[in-house]
């Protein structure tokens, strides 16, 4: 009876939001209305040797747009939006935590696998690398939307590109140098592409052009302590959970030359019986694929002091 009523419990999932879903002011009424916001933020301060919060709710567009600012910027408030969910009793612990790209990191502090400090300074320290990438080897990404897998691969093998994203039925990202993007953008418009959005990133992101970020990674990796995750995290690379502290660190390499599984990502924890999702953070980019997915789930977003109170589990 005990284990019949534990596996009828309905399941909730984390999921944590990527870069692009930051905006200047982000964070700013959770500041002012929470103390416990306010130690994410001088914490993030404190571990960075900058005053990220500024830049966070009084910064410049494109200072925020940067890849090394826009990372732990996001990942802060994203932990803000945590902490003080746990104040209103609506933060109960996920069978499972997931992030797009960058979002993958926030997931690991929820999952206790790493400190929020050593989380935020290891962000930046890959928002730097890949900016670095960005200018040795320039590119970029594009959204398509209303082509199926077979015919992006088919327009990836021609142009160069690669397939960077899997974010829902009808909307897959492409990375890959400015030459290569500019002719899959083309080809992708002739064979009945509804839209080929441009993204606004710094470089080809999850592309074999990331992988001068490898190395710089897998050092500043190599010098933190990683706990082994206290849920299952499902990761970019393989959409499928994490539960070792060493499975932790491969897949961090191994995300950032790799595709996001986001679609397979939300399938697997649907099909494990997830039927809520909280998106936590800025935005509400999650939310809208999560829906798109799957509509027989329920989506919640906490990225400020009224949806944090408004959410009830």
């Amino acid at each position: 009876m005990v284990a019949s009523e534990a596996n009828s419990k309905p399941k909730i999932a984390h999921v944590y939001p990527g870069q692009g879903s930051q905006s200047v002011g982000m964070g700013l009424k959770l500041y002012r209305s929470s103390a416990k916001a306010r130690e994410v933020f001088d914490e993030a301060d404190e571990a960075l040797k900058f005053p990220l919060s500024k830049l966070c709710f009084e910064g410049t567009e494109e200072e925020l747009r940067q890849t090394i600012n826009a990372q732990p910027a996001i990942m802060t408030v994203s932990i803000a939006c945590l902490r003080v969910a746990s104040e209103f009793n609506s933060a109960r612990k996920p069978s499972f935590v997931a992030g797009h790209s960058l979002g993958e990191y926030t997931a690991l502090v929820t999952a206790n696998v790493l400190k929020f400090s050593d989380a935020v300074r290891l962000v930046r320290e890959r928002g730097r690398l890949m900016q670095e990438a960005g200018q040795l080897r320039p590119g970029g990404m594009a959204a398509v939307i209303g082509l199926d897998e077979a015919a992006l691969r088919e327009i990836c093998r021609e142009s160069g590109a690669e397939i960077a994203n899997f974010n829902c039925s009808g909307q897959i990202v492409i990375s890959g140098s400015k030459e290569a993007i500019a002719r899959a953008s083309e080809l992708a418009k002739a064979k009945g592409a509804r839209r080929v959005v441009p993204l606004q990133v710094s470089g080809a992101f999850h592309s074999t052009l990331m992988q001068p970020t490898v190395e710089g990674m897998a050092q500043a990796i190599s010098q933190l302590s990683f706990n082994t995750p206290e849920m299952p995290i499902v990761v970019n690379s393989t959409a499928k959970p994490v539960t070792t502290a060493g499975e932790v660190k491969e897949e961090l390499l191994r995300q950032l030359c790799h595709c996001v599984q986001w679609q397979p990502s939300v399938e697997y924890m649907v099909g494990e019986g997830v039927s809520t999702f909280i998106e936590i953070g800025p935005g509400q980019v999650l939310s809208g694929l999560i829906k798109r997915i799957s509509d027989k789930v329920r989506v919640l977003n906490m990225s400020d002091p009224e949806s944090i109170k408004a959410v009830n589990l």
